[in-house]
């Protein structure tokens, strides 16, 4: 009923910039918290940024000051501008989105996409 489609992943080379979006799509009514996440081999996923409807934000201390995050609430969209890369940002990056699916039930659904590759080179 609800599908995130990720985009923007790469190969960068230390130092590079990446922008990574992510679109929900289907039955919204509307959306809370939406944000990424991401997983490198051998580790647990982690918390990178989110970003609540009303704007407030929490980011991972390893970006701060590095990756921005912002969204399109008229286009249920969200970006993640990734600047000054390093090699440990090297995951696989994903979209996670908190869901209303009708205006006549209260329930909040997590919503995951399928995951985009940013690898940074050394």
């Amino acid at each position: 009923q609800v599908q995130l489609a990720e985009s923007g992943g790469g190969l960068v080379q230390a130092g590079g910039s990446l922008r990574l979006s992510c679109a929900a799509s289907g039955r919204i009514f509307s959306i809370n918290v939406m944000g990424w996440y991401r997983q490198a081999p051998g580790k647990q996923r982690e918390l990178v940024a989110t970003m609540s409807s009303g704007n407030s934000t929490d980011y991972a201390d390893s970006v701060k000051g590095r990756f921005t995050i912002s969204r399109d609430n008229a286009k249920n969209t969200v970006y993640l501008q990734m600047n000054s890369l390093k090699p440990e940002d090297t995951a696989t990056y994903y979209c996670k989105a908190d869901i209303r699916g009708s205006r006549y039930n209260p329930w909040i659904n997590n919503y995951w996409g399928q995951g985009t590759q940013v690898t940074v080179s050394s």
